[in-house]
């Protein structure tokens, strides 16, 4: 986690072209930055950089020169269409800060969004179209503030329902319709009542507190353990996974099997081990970012067809690679064994890069948001790196604070897309962009008081921590294994 910056952005220059950028690694940090254009282009090559092992170094400190030395992409993004401001996606199309997502279009403020259409401030999300403040859904539609919904559409502020239709404050329901707290009114009465709600996250809120709640959330599983786990089988540990099969610590994964330790984005892979995003690769090790590979090892940003590499960054269509030197097969394969016993010595060897050498502050990745941390103890004894680099805000002329705005999105003129808006919780300044104002007035939403990064805490708060407890089902007392601490209120049942 401590090598994944999703949110934090920074204006800076590509060095190859000088022009104005935007990349997640900012510009008082030693790396050199390409736009993905220059990048991904044939006027560098990063074979030009490669490097002899050095059996007198360790392997980290001469891997740590290299990947100082090869430029990098400027985010982490592949394939996407006027979509400047994503990171860690893929297959993106008209979208707008989206982090760590895939196969989405005209989708804007959402994190781990797959196969979406028109969605705003989502989270965890898959084949949903036209939905709003949405939490671990699965292929729902025109929905706002629902949480842990499948199959589903037009529900409102509810949670965990399955082939529901127009409900409104429901939780537990199944193929119901035109149901609101979960009594049932006839279509008539229901299109009436919903006039006289106001559907928003406080009403959620209600709606959660309100109903049971699962002891773990799986959907269609055998033998998993953890949380938000679908179509998978033999599974230990831990979040949101799909379709995968005996693996062990884990998340964010789609298509994997025989695998451990995965933090992030795995896509169709097998037999992987200490990996960080990955697609469509088959035993690779200790490895970042690797897609379409075979047998990688110690390798960060390597893509095409890429058997037999190690210690090597930003490849592309290379093989039987150390430290991006070329090797004969048979050159490789003796020196391959050599360096892993040379690591064995120091030390170095069967464990994912120290943290260390992220190109990250502690503070600018995800895992400050799960496991947060003060300088003084993540610094403590060189563990992890920090960032003090401050951005300036950009020069805004008209600010308006978040409770001067109408509530009613109709009250809202065109000129609001000149103005930044306050946030009502950190006081931090942030604008609306054409594409959003449309879908507000689309779906009649109003304007937010909250700036997006408050608002990814917000939608997080809904998520339990990731830590299992031993507690008591409140319906038969039966020991189980949940999310839900023994001292927070909720009532919690056994599967």
């Amino acid at each position: 986690m401590s090598f994944r910056n999703e949110r934090n952005l920074y204006k800076r220059k590509c060095d190859a072209t000088n022009k104005d950028i935007i990349s997640n690694i900012s510009p008082d940090k030693k790396y050199k930055i390409y736009h993905q254009d220059y990048w991904w282009s044939d006027k560098w090559d990063a074979i030009d950089y490669g490097q002899e092992f050095d059996f007198g170094r360790s392997f980290f400190k001469q891997f740590d020169e290299l990947l100082k030395a090869v430029p990098q992409m400027w985010l982490l993004v592949a394939q996407n269409i006027n979509s400047e401001y994503v990171n860690y996606s893929a297959n993106t199309k008209d979208s707008y800060l989206i982090f760590a997502s895939s196969q989405n279009e005209n989708c804007m403020y959402s994190r781990w969004i797959m196969n979406c259409k028109n969605l705003v401030d989502a989270n965890n999300c898959s084949n949903c179209e036209n939905c709003y403040e949405c939490v671990d859904c699965i292929n729902i539609s025109s929905s706002k503030y629902c949480i842990w919904c499948v199959d589903s559409n037009n529900c409102f502020a509810s949670y965990d329902l399955m082939w529901c239709n127009n409900c409104i404050s429901c939780s537990l329901l199944r193929n119901k319709s035109y149901c609101i707290d979960n009594v049932q009114y006839s279509r008539e009465d229901f299109m009436k009542k919903k006039q006289e709600i106001k559907i928003n996250s406080d009403l959620l809120k209600k709606t959660i507190q309100k109903w049971i709640h699962r002891s773990q959330y799986k959907l269609n599983t055998e033998n998993c353990t953890w949380e938000y786990i679908t179509n998978s089988k033999n599974i230990f540990a831990w979040f949101e996974v799909e379709n995968c099969e005996n693996c062990k610590y884990i998340t964010n994964a789609l298509n994997l099997r025989n695998s451990q330790d995965i933090d992030f984005q795995a896509f169709d892979d097998e037999l992987c081990y200490e990996v960080l995003w990955i697609e469509n690769t088959y035993n690779t090790l200790f490895s970042y970012w690797i897609l379409e590979a075979k047998n990688v090892i110690l390798s960060f940003t390597c893509f095409g067809w890429n058997p037999n590499l190690f210690g090597c960054i930003g490849l592309r269509n290379k093989s039987y690679c150390i430290l991006n030197k070329q090797y004969t097969k048979e050159e490789y394969e003796t020196l391959v064994p050599k360096i892993i016993e040379h690591m064995k010595k120091t030390g170095e060897w069967g464990e994912f890069f120290p943290s260390s050498m992220s190109p990250f502050g502690y503070n600018e990745t995800v895992a400050q948001e799960y496991f947060p941390l003060s300088k003084e103890v993540a610094t403590m004894n060189n563990v992890f790196n920090w960032s003090d680099y401050e951005a300036l805000f950009p020069v805004v002329a008209k600010i308006i604070p978040a409770s001067k705005l109408p509530d009613n999105i109709k009250d809202i003129p065109d000129d609001i897309l000149n103005w930044a808006i306050e946030c009502e919780v950190t006081g931090k300044p942030f604008r609306i962009i054409r594409q959003e104002l449309d879908f507000y007035r689309k779906h009649n939403l109003p304007i937010p008081r909250r700036h997006p990064d408050q608002r990814h805490l917000d939608r997080m708060a809904f998520r339990n921590p990731r830590k299992l407890y031993e507690r008591k089902c409140d319906k038969c007392e039966t020991e189980m294994m949940t999310t839900y601490s023994p001292e927070r209120p909720e009532r919690v049942y056994c599967e």
